[in-house]
């Protein structure tokens, strides 16, 4: 191996390990030798094992000893930050005065697709030295509630974003009707006591409806009544004063503020008049200086209106870039249909290991980083997509395979007594470090997968780390030598009884080897043949699947 390609080596697993919060990936340095020089297809077996050693070395120094190592090699992270990012050049961007925002709901948890909104405005804002504002979209009191604040900053926390400011719609609407009466006195807004069908009608149709010409001061007068609490809801709305023959239908005087006097677990009933999505999107954006925001493509209709009402007050429209959504193949994201079988109990909760929420992902295991990398790499499409859980799956292993400890876990077990007896065997914590190894325990009796015992019964199977016996009720010991037969794991009469909540909320229980019992909260494990697994609770000792 030439000196100079192991020095390659080492400045890519430091660029990717400090990017990576101090940890380098074999696989990810694979892959940049290869987009360097594709003929490093034909060495693979050859440079593998320099990598992982290489790799080794790197993830064993401290952060600090890293960028020290990178620094002295002139390595520069900014590029590689930028490819793996995979994000456009913002328009008429400069840096220091880019302003982006996300607007999360408080009613729900946020999911993956949250997660991709959060991420890539709070990544612009951080690429060209900006501000980066989260901003409580909490003006639906019938659908917000309190929990649901905290969880959705804990997520975006949990995924390492970061914001310059923190805003809630609820706390600002002094704000909001002072732009109202502005509008209401130019002309712009006037107040409409239709029936929500007679007006709907009459969007279509493009006609006027008898409160549209009224004037300023008629529409302040019943402004300030609808301030007081004279109406209720649905007895009269705020309407932009619009084209009702535009082709974009949302110009044709559509709802800008609306009562509700459902309590708000902010503000209690203080608060009854709350802006539609247009309104409030179009003043946040502008009233906090918001330059670019990427959304996703379900309101490019809206975009149009939105700069236009940006425009009547006086504000800078803001660029607005779209991303299309994207679903997991079979998973539920749908916040109503999640609350609705939550409610019916067709589902544990927010965190039920069937959902994409970031809770679900990260009680079962899955890493923020994997999580970062799996939505960046989908970059800002405007097709939407169905993603495989594969695609998440392979992320997250890239990571997890080299932190996770490996033990033995069987589910169903069958009961097997050996001709020879043992007392103890040894296995590796992990296969490709120096963490040590772990004792188990050899007694009378051995306990084996009822999958494997049925499948393989009569024939000559190796029992992972510890001899090769003909499977049977009573089993011959045939040798201890490795050979090529088939390997399946087992666990002796000294074990732990745990729990596996599945992927699908199912349960599996069985038994562990001894020092599995070692592993605490939230630690990532890999059950040998089995499966990677997050410990979720050691009295009694719970694990929820991670996947293969």
């Amino acid at each position: 191996m030439k000196l100079d390609l192991e020095d390659k080596i080492l400045e890519l697993a430091l660029r990717n390990s400090l990017i990576h919060e101090g940890r380098a990936n074999a696989g990810s340095i694979l892959g940049g030798l290869i987009s360097h020089d594709p003929e490093i297809k034909n060495k693979i077996k050859e440079i593998k094992p320099v990598i992982d050693k290489i790799v080794k070395k790197v993830n064993k120094m401290s952060i600090e000893e890293q960028k020290k190592e990178a620094e002295k090699r002139g390595v520069s992270l900014e590029v590689e930050a930028k490819e793996e990012r995979g994000l456009p050049a913002l328009e008429n961007a400069e840096k220091g005065k880019v302003v982006t925002a996300f607007p999360p709901e408080p009613s729900g948890y946020p999911h993956l697709g949250h997660a991709k909104g959060a991420l890539v405005n709070y990544l612009y804002a951080e690429e060209y030295e900006g501000k980066f504002i989260i901003r409580f979209e909490d003006t639906n009191p019938k659908l917000a509630k309190k929990k649901f604040y905290e969880i959705q900053l804990e997520g975006y926390k949990w995924l390492g974003i970061e914001w310059d400011e923190l805003v809630y719609i609820s706390d600002n609407l002094d704000i909001f009707y002072d732009y109202a009466e502005k509008m209401i006195k130019n002309g712009h807004f006037y107040l409409c006591s239709c029936p929500v069908d007679v007006m709907r009608d009459k969007r279509a149709k493009g006609e006027e409806c008898e409160h549209r010409n009224q004037t300023p001061e008629e529409n302040m007068k019943l402004w300030k009544e609808v301030l007081k609490g004279k109406y209720n809801e649905g007895d009269i709305v705020v309407r932009f004063k619009g084209d009702l023959n535009h082709k974009n239908t949302t110009f044709r005087d559509p709802t800008m503020l609306k009562i509700c006097k459902e309590p708000h677990p902010r503000h209690g009933t203080k608060y009854f008049v709350w802006p539609s999505y247009d309104f409030g999107t179009s003043v946040s954006d502008g009233h906090w200086g918001v330059t670019h925001r990427v959304r996703s493509k379900e309101f490019e209709l809206r975009a149009e209106l939105q700069r236009h009402l940006q425009e009547l007050l006086g504000f800078k429209p803001t660029i607005i870039m779209e991303q299309a959504r994207f679903n997991l193949k079979g998973v539920l994201s749908s916040k109503r249909e999640i609350r609705k079988l939550i409610k019916e109990g067709e589902i544990k909760g927010w965190d039920d290991p069937r959902l994409s929420t970031l809770a679900a992902l990260k009680k079962r295991g899955f890493l923020p980083e994997a999580i970062r990398n799996f939505l960046l790499k989908m970059g800002l499409s405007k097709h939407e997509s169905v993603v495989e859980w594969e695609s998440l799956e392979t992320e997250n292993r890239k990571i997890i395979d080299s932190i996770a400890n490996r033990y033995f876990f069987v589910s169903e077990p069958v009961e097997i007594t050996l001709d020879k007896k043992f007392t103890m065997a040894e296995a590796p914590l992990h296969p490709d470090d120096d963490r040590g190894v772990r004792k188990i325990p050899v007694g009378d009796k051995i306990y084996v997968e009822k999958n494997d015992f049925e499948k393989l019964k009569g024939k000559e199977v190796r029992l992972l780390h510890l001899c090769n016996i003909i499977l049977d009720k009573k089993a011959k010991v045939t040798s201890t030598e490795v050979k090529a037969i088939p390997k399946i794991h087992w666990v002796s009469e000294e074990n732990v009884k745990v729990k596996v909540v599945m992927d699908d909320a199912s349960e599996k229980e069985g038994i562990a080897e001894p020092d599995f019992s070692r592993e605490k909260v939230d630690s990532l494990v890999q059950f040998e043949r089995f499966g990677f697994c997050r410990v979720d609770s050691t009295k009694p000792r719970v694990c929820y699947f991670t996947h293969k």
